[in-house]
């Protein structure tokens, strides 16, 4: 297989929303990955992510769930101003990455199967869409706040999906830092806990010496072992449950 692909920004569904989508340009068939960019939005970092997907064999697409709330703003004035008006509502984020995985399916070389896959608020909503939409694996890295809320000043204002994981439709990776606070390891047992209780496939790993964060190459908190280490565990599970 060549590793040619075709990177572009692109407008999907009925609402015409902004995306970023990189698909090799073998003719395939190959899985989909939605990945759902982090707080800080829907920027380089994360557009880097989909192409490193699509290198890699999967056609991969990042929706800008800023769009509505922020067009055409740079992704830092986009996320101060979602941030301001305490993120984005749980149901417009479902409604968004179902959009996205209905696209990644409707391409011509597409083989039907699709993951989703977030870090730090994504790895929350990327849980969250495991249990409301029809995908076949969710990569969950670090996501903050799926079982507690924010502590009191926090500008995100989300609530516990707690509730919801009864509900997981598919196998779920999980990928955390024993410094983290956000989840804290407490909380991260905590979770597997419950989806063992409700008889839900959960893989985790949480690594030492690393706090939130540690994917990320263009912050302080890269944790290059880790970062490593993550990205072996994504494709080995992305592999298993979504046959590249």
């Amino acid at each position: 297989m060549s590793d040619a692909i075709r990177a572009e920004t692109v407008f999907i569904g009925d609402e015409q929303i902004q995306a970023y989508q990189a698909r090799p340009l073998d003719p395939g068939p190959f899985p989909g990955v939605v990945v759902i960019h982090h707080l800080p939005g829907y920027d380089e970092a994360t557009k880097e992510m989909v192409r490193r997907f699509a290198a890699n064999g999967y056609a991969a697409i990042c929706p800008n769930l800023f769009w509505r709330e922020a067009p055409d703003a740079s992704p830092d004035d986009a996320s101060a101003f979602v941030r301001g008006q305490g993120g984005i509502p749980d149901e417009q984020i479902i409604r968004d990455v179902a959009t996205a995985a209905a696209a990644l399916r409707a391409l011509d070389n597409a083989s039907g199967k699709v993951g989703v896959i977030g870090h730090c608020s994504g790895g929350r909503q990327s849980l969250l869409v495991s249990t409301a939409v029809d995908v076949d694996a969710a990569v969950d890295c670090y996501g903050a706040f799926a079982l507690e809320a924010p502590p009191t000043g926090f500008p995100l204002k989300v609530t516990s999906i707690q509730d919801r994981l009864g509900d997981v439709r598919c196998p779920v990776l999980g990928l955390f830092g024993d410094d983290d606070k956000f989840p804290a390891p407490a909380e991260v047992a905590r979770l597997a806990e419950l989806l063992a209780a409700h008889g839900k496939s959960f893989e985790h790993h949480s690594y030492e010496g690393a706090g939130h964060g540690f994917f990320a190459v263009d912050r302080p908190s890269y944790r290059p072992e880790a970062a490593v280490d993550g990205w072996k565990r994504i494709f080995t599970f992305f592999g298993t449950h979504l046959g590249a």
